[in-house]
Parts: C-alpha cells; structure tokens; sequence
C-alpha cells in the first residue's frame, strides 16, 4: 500500500467551490477517493477559526473523518480587511510529512503552492497530486503537479 499525505486548504476550497458551484465540496467523498488502497501518514485539514457553532460543527465532521484540523484565528484589521491564510503553515507540514509518504495530495488552487509542489517532486522523488476547481485553480499550480483532479460535480455536495 501506498504510504499518502493530505493537506486541505479549508478555506481555498470553500470559497473556490462555491464561487464555481454555489455547492459544498464532499470531504467524505475526497476522503474515500485519495485514501482508496492507500495508508493515511497524515492528515491535516486548515482552517480559520471564527468562533462560530456551525463552523465548529464543521471541524468536528473533518476529524471525525480522519483529519487532524488545524485553526488560525481569523484576524480584522483596523482598515476593515481580513487575514486568515495558513500558507507558511502548510508549506512546514508538507515538508515534514513528504518524507515518510510515497504521494502527497494537496487540495487547493493557490498558485503560491506551485514552489512546494516542484520543491516536494525534486528533493523527495514523489508525485504530488492537486485537488482544485479547474476554473479558479492557478495554471502555475497546475503545470507543477503530477497529477492534477478537477474538482468538478462529483466532489460536491
């Protein structure tokens, strides 16, 4: 079997998703389709933490199918913009995990990632796959990927 690490862009999907679909993505579907014939070395799931019951309701379905969540406070400036993204965090986890995995699945569109993913293929001599809607996915991000999933109708609830 092979030996997979997962990494979601909570928020990156959220907004992607229902900007292209007006829908939610299917996190159990997701997590059936990169887990098939395959063990689970980590995965993380990252998220802004907003403080509300829906949104913990939500965390709680995550990790009850298998994700570790991580929560970044969401964070108002003054100026009335907003904060929240979990790059760096990302980047240090993928690098620690990628190691001990033989793929590395990431869902996400930011184009900020397209360094990661040659970073990962280079040092480790591992295929990583990019889950994003295809639309609102960076082109950078796509051409860096081994393998790149449209997140289309079926990942969707």
């Amino acid at each position: 079997m092979e030996n997979v690490s997962i990494f979601v862009d909570v928020q990156n999907i959220y907004y992607t998703t229902r900007q292209a679909y007006n829908r939610n993505f299917d996190y159990n579907q997701f997590w059936a389709s990169v887990t098939s014939h395959r063990h689970v070395v980590k995965a993380i799931a990252y998220a802004i933490d907003r403080g509300d019951e829906k949104q913990k309701q939500f965390q709680n379905i995550l990790k009850a199918i298998g994700f570790e969540v991580k929560l970044k406070p969401f964070i108002q400036r003054r100026d009335g913009s907003a904060k929240g993204d979990w790059d760096v965090g990302i980047t240090l986890d993928v690098m620690e995990y990628a190691s001990k995995s033989d793929v590395v699945v990431l869902a996400t569109g930011d184009g900020d990632f397209d360094l990661l993913v040659n970073k990962v293929k280079k040092d480790f001599h591992i295929p990583v796959e990019v889950y994003g809607v295809p639309q609102l996915t960076a082109r950078s991000l796509t051409d860096a990927a081994s393998l790149f999933i449209p997140i289309d109708k079926q990942h969707l609830l």
